[in-house]
């Protein structure tokens, strides 16, 4: 019986800290949870960390780099129902051994949204069912137009770059808009470093050229 009460009581915690998922309809994120941790990482350090978001429409974001995230990160996105548990299993089981809030490939794009705005860096247990819940949400409150426009708006490109109109406008001088298939590619290569080197190395060159490959058979509404 103690068991049981026990159970009950850590589930409605979790429940009592979900985040309001609905206000992301109609309202950008000010911030994420990440965007949080890396400046508190640089005030440890006596860094004023500088922050250089543009917040953009998804129209005003190039198709381009649109098919070449999803080829990177998550090719099913559009055509799949609800979140993929099993890939979320996985990713639970991977990240009791992490430490630290990364975009990764093998989880899905809701996952990293999911990780990114509201995931801290003391990942257990209590954490990974909230985090699960909080993917339920978002597939369940948000179109996957504007989940996927959050995404876009919100993912680290670099030490202060967040999202695709900062990073095209500080990696190519151009607006997201203006970014053609090769740009596009090589910005989608780099997602899980979180940075564009200026000297791209053979091996980000080669994942560029996978997700071109991959480009064309990837679905966008």
């Amino acid at each position: 019986m103690a068991i049981l009460v026990g159970i009950a009581c850590y589930v409605a915690q979790v429940f009592f800290t979900l985040p309001d998922i609905s206000a992301l309809r109609a309202t950008n994120p000010a911030s994420t949870a990440l965007m949080d941790m890396r400046a508190a990482e640089a005030q440890q350090e006596g860094i004023i960390k500088r922050r250089i978001q543009f917040w953009v429409p998804y129209e005003q974001i190039s198709p381009h780099l649109k098919y070449a995230v999803l080829a990177a990160q998550d090719a099913t996105f559009f055509s799949r129902k609800g979140s993929d548990l099993g890939k979320l299993l996985n990713y639970v089981e991977m990240n009791g051994k992490e430490k630290e809030l990364t975009n990764q490939g093998g989880i899905t794009l809701t996952q990293q949204l999911a990780k990114n705005l509201y995931s801290s860096s003391s990942e257990n247990q209590f954490f990974k069912l909230r985090e699960f819940l909080i993917v339920q949400q978002l597939e369940t409150e948000l179109s996957k137009h504007r989940i996927f426009e959050i995404y876009l708006n919100v993912i680290e490109w670099g030490d202060g770059i967040w999202g695709a109109e900062a990073a095209a406008r500080m990696y190519f001088r151009i607006p997201a808009s203006k970014l053609n298939r090769e740009q596009a590619a090589l910005l989608a290569a780099a997602i899980t470093n979180s940075r564009l080197p200026a000297n791209p190395s053979k091996r980000l060159l080669r994942r560029q050229q996978f997700i071109l490959e991959r480009m064309d058979n990837v679905e966008l509404p």
